[in-house]
């Protein structure tokens, strides 16, 4: 059997990291974690274009190893915490030109499935994040649902606070990928 990939992906604050965790602990596997945020604690958070490419970078290599070792492990899924996609929406939002690099890795790059994390929890505070307003939390995700509309692999919409959450998040691995 072969090793699932499923992309968590939405706009910041969207519990995308506690719904991996949750659904990683459910399936019995791992995650990959934003490699954003440790580039970003390490080297401060007045980033450029340039530190996007570099963050894109460590986030594959980190994608890979991780899968790799899940491979080996005999895992059936692995959840990542955001892909290629959110660097290209967060530089293109931010700089309006994203790293051909980019681009190019998320036309070879496969996933089996993306979950996509609606706005409805509350926006959380804390150093790395940067656009609080609910106005832009929003249109983010819908430049987040467009792209997932336009690509090939499935993916759904996960709503709902807590257990309701991770409960969608499970159902929607079991729907997406039966």
């Amino acid at each position: 059997m072969s090793l699932k990939k499923i992309v968590v992906t939405g706009p910041e604050s969207t519990g995308k990291s506690s719904l991996c965790d949750a659904l990683a602990a459910h399936f019995h596997t791992s995650w990959v974690p934003e490699y954003a945020r440790e580039y970003l604690e390490t080297h401060g958070v007045a980033y450029t274009l340039e530190d996007l490419s570099h963050i894109a970078r460590g986030q594959v290599a980190l994608e890979d190893r991780r899968a790799a070792i899940a491979e080996t492990a005999g895992h059936r899924f692995l959840f990542i915490d955001t892909d290629l996609y959110v660097i290209r929406v967060w530089s293109e939002f931010v700089f309006d030109r994203c790293d051909p690099w980019i681009l190019n890795q998320i036309a070879i790059r496969r996933y089996d499935a993306y979950l996509l994390c609606r706005t409805d929890l509350p926006w959380e505070k804390d150093d790395l994040r940067e656009y609080p307003d609910p106005a832009i939390r929003e249109r983010l995700f819908r430049i987040y649902r467009e792209i997932l509309i336009r690509q090939s692999t499935p993916w759904m919409e996960i709503g709902g606070h807590g257990d309701a959450r991770i409960a969608a998040g499970i159902e929607a691995v079991h729907l997406l990928l039966k």
